[in-house]
């Protein structure tokens, strides 16, 4: 019994030293622990507007596009109204700033404290208390650096913000209230030791073994007790950083599924971390061989310019940290009829990505254009030259007989209604192509329409003995934009009278139907296409007798208008020539339904 209070004693004194001592370190510990927390939580909150910040100028491309007036917006839906948000270029030249109307005329910032010590950071953060040289307010500066811009956000330096970044002493109050009581209780402590240290032990075990914890897990009042509490806060603060990562890691996956473009993140060792569907597809489409491994990129002979960039960055001792610009490279590759973007990025860590964009639609459609540019300059020339020829004649010739004139201005005015349809072509078979999807559809009556094409070229039908017949019910309706049917049946009726011959029969039909579309066909009795050149009919400007058709007054475009008509409503046209002869155009336009 003696041997068990001496101990005790022993063991009350031991720890009682112990306690003062830590108690001691305790108080200046925390008290500067305070100070430091409450300037995190600040740097944190300010931190959270930067990055909200950074996120919407990437989502947005903001700065790309040259919009950077769009922040605006953001700050109305930001937690901290009176943030200042400061928006810097690598130069340290402003590109916004919330708190300055005419931010563009601001002096360089590149030089600022707060600047300076985020280049000069590892984690490209930097904070400074000083006086704003534009505004004279005092400010609580925190910036940012992302890949090609400084974010800054910044709060007014006043009372509010001091006594907030003060160290809060009502802890001291209870470190002297409970170094007064600890004479009464550390007896009881004591002998509650071994308690304490069970469950101490219990809640390492279950960190260790990563199970969740109670809510309300308690631990003695001592000085385990404390600890315990803070490792209990520490550990569910990291619990909420792990499931806040891990939200931003399944919209990202997500953001790459969503994607057209193809995205692949490799480490430096050139082993993929992560990638979409369309990356591999992209990849089988330009090497030689088909795999779902994306590795396969580095074996791609058509990449070697990307193998070569990544082969010099990834073997370098340098830090990549300490350059302005992240080293990129971009090339183009052609395969197999497809035009493929490709754009690679080193980070920090020398892991990288690479970004391969289908431009296939781009290129095609540009070199489309140039070839029509070429071919209207050669269909222009032709009426131009003609009207300036014609006209030339009659200055030229002041006593030309009035009868001569009159020949040479009719000439002229021919060559000018011809240039007029030619232009009026092109504009209807541009606005086709790249304003396709904004042509309102609606309920179109083919036989009313049709009926009125067919009354207006009455005149031409009689003048060369021709017979229209229109073999279509009234009932007929399509989903469609009016004025593109009707170019289809109009240009297909006047390539037949033109070029069909003398006395030709032009039959309009609705020769089937199912549950989506109807099928209609144009069918002549007249000379036909020769074989070789009905694989290019529908060509812009193609003409199976160039010298016939200039004569004839057509422009070379009908057939292509047609083409892109019926591409526009979903549907297909076809030629071919007829048993008997004669051309026979075959097509089909969806059908109206409720």
């Amino acid at each position: 019994m003696g041997f068990e209070i001496n101990f005790k004693r022993k063991l009350f004194l031991y720890y009682y030293s112990i306690f003062f001592i830590v108690t001691l370190s305790f108080i200046v510990f925390q008290y500067y622990r305070e100070k430091q927390f409450k300037i995190t939580q600040l740097e944190n909150s300010l931190n959270a507007i930067t990055e909200i910040t950074n996120g919407f100028l990437l989502e947005n491309d903001i700065i790309a596009n040259n919009e950077i007036q769009l922040v605006d917006s953001l700050l109305k839906i930001l937690p901290t109204v009176e943030t200042r948000l400061t928006i810097i270029d690598n130069d340290g030249d402003v590109l916004y700033d919330n708190f300055v109307d005419d931010y563009q005329q601001m002096e360089n910032h590149l030089q600022r404290p707060e600047v300076q010590k985020a280049i000069g950071s590892s984690n490209g953060a930097g904070s400074n208390i000083r006086q704003s040289a534009t505004t004279g307010q005092d400010f609580y500066y925190y910036v940012h650096c992302y890949n090609d811009i400084f974010i800054r956000a910044a709060v007014v330096y006043d009372i509010e913000v001091k006594n907030f970044l003060k160290a809060e002493k009502l802890f001291l109050i209870f470190i002297a209230f409970l170094f007064l009581l600890t004479w009464l209780i550390l007896s009881y402590v004591t002998g509650k030791m071994s308690e304490s240290i069970t469950k101490l032990k219990d809640f390492a075990l279950q960190l260790r073994q990563n199970k969740p914890l109670a809510e309300d897990y308690q631990f003695p009042h001592d000085e385990l007790g404390v600890i315990g509490k803070e490792i209990v806060s520490m550990y569910t603060k990291l619990m909420k950083t792990k499931d806040a990562l891990s939200l931003e890691k399944e919209k990202l996956i997500k953001h790459l599924y969503v994607v057209n473009d193809g995205i692949g993140i490799f480490s430096r060792e050139k082993i993929s971390i992560l990638t979409n569907p369309n990356f591999v597809q992209y990849l089988n489409l330009i090497g030689e061989k088909a795999s779902l491994n994306p590795e396969q990129i580095f074996e791609i002979k058509e990449l070697k310019k990307l193998h070569k960039f990544l082969d010099k960055h990834l073997v370098l001792r340098s830090d990549i940290e300490q350059q302005t610009d992240l080293p990129q490279a971009e090339l183009t590759v052609k395969k197999s009829g497809y035009y493929f973007e490709i754009k690679c990025i080193i980070f920090p860590d020398k892991s990288f990505e690479i970004y391969i964009r289908d431009t296939t639609k781009l290129e095609k459609r540009k070199l489309l254009k140039q070839q029509m540019t070429s071919n209207i300059a050669h269909e222009l020339k032709t009426p131009v030259a003609s009207v300036s020829g014609y006209l030339e004649t009659i200055l030229n010739n002041k006593d030309i007989p009035e009868e001569k004139k009159d020949y040479f201005i009719n000439k002229a005015n021919k060559q000018c209604s011809r240039l007029t349809s030619l232009i009026a072509d092109i504009v209807l078979l541009n606005r086709i192509e790249e304003q396709e999807e904004y042509y309102e559809f609606s309920q179109v009556a083919i036989l009313p329409l049709v009926q009125e094409i067919i009354d207006d070229l009455d005149k031409v039908v009689k003048l060369q003995g021709a017979e229209i017949v229109l073999k279509v019910d009234a009932s007929v309706i399509v989903d469609g934009n009016k004025s593109l049917v009707g170019s289809v049946f109009q240009n297909l009726l006047n390539n037949a009278l033109s070029y069909a011959g003398e006395n030709v029969k032009i039959v309009i039909d609705m020769y089937h139907q199912d549950d989506e579309y109807y099928y209609f066909s144009v069918i002549d009795n007249g000379t036909g296409i020769p074989e070789k050149h009905l694989s290019r009919i529908f060509e812009r400007f193609y003409r199976v007798d160039s010298g016939r058709s200039r004569k004839m007054g057509g422009t070379g475009l009908g057939l292509a208008i047609v083409k892109h008509a019926v591409s526009v409503h979903k549907g297909i046209v076809s030629v071919k020539n007829g048993a008997n002869g004669g051309a026979e155009f075959y097509f089909s336009l969806p059908r109206y339904s409720l």
